[in-house]
């Protein structure tokens, strides 16, 4: 066991990078790692949440605005009607009153 296990030692420096210690390093700071990172993707950066507000308040003025256009087109529609309907009403009177 002693046979395999020194050369093993030995090779390791080797395997390892060169550097045992950052290799110890590098084990020990993962978790953190990793922490930090899961902890990143489950928060929102304050500049995420202003683009992500901006983007909402961007496609409620939109819809908003197409809300009002279509508002706005109807009563257009409702005048236009509304016109129709008197000059038609004043034709009929003037040929009832010829009449």
């Amino acid at each position: 066991m002693r046979k395999i296990l020194i050369p093993l030692i030995v090779a390791l420096p080797l395997l390892s990078g060169g550097c045992i210690a950052k290799t110890i390093v590098d084990v020990v700071t993962l978790p953190v790692k990793v922490g930090s990172q899961a902890a990143d993707w489950a928060t929102t950066s304050q500049e995420e949440s202003d683009r992500n507000y901006g983007r909402e308040m961007r496609k409620k003025e939109a819809a908003e605005g197409k809300e009002m256009k279509r508002q706005a087109e109807e009563e257009s529609l409702r005048e236009a009607e509304l016109k129709e309907k008197q000059k038609n009403d004043r034709k009929r009177k003037r040929r009832d009153d010829n009449r």
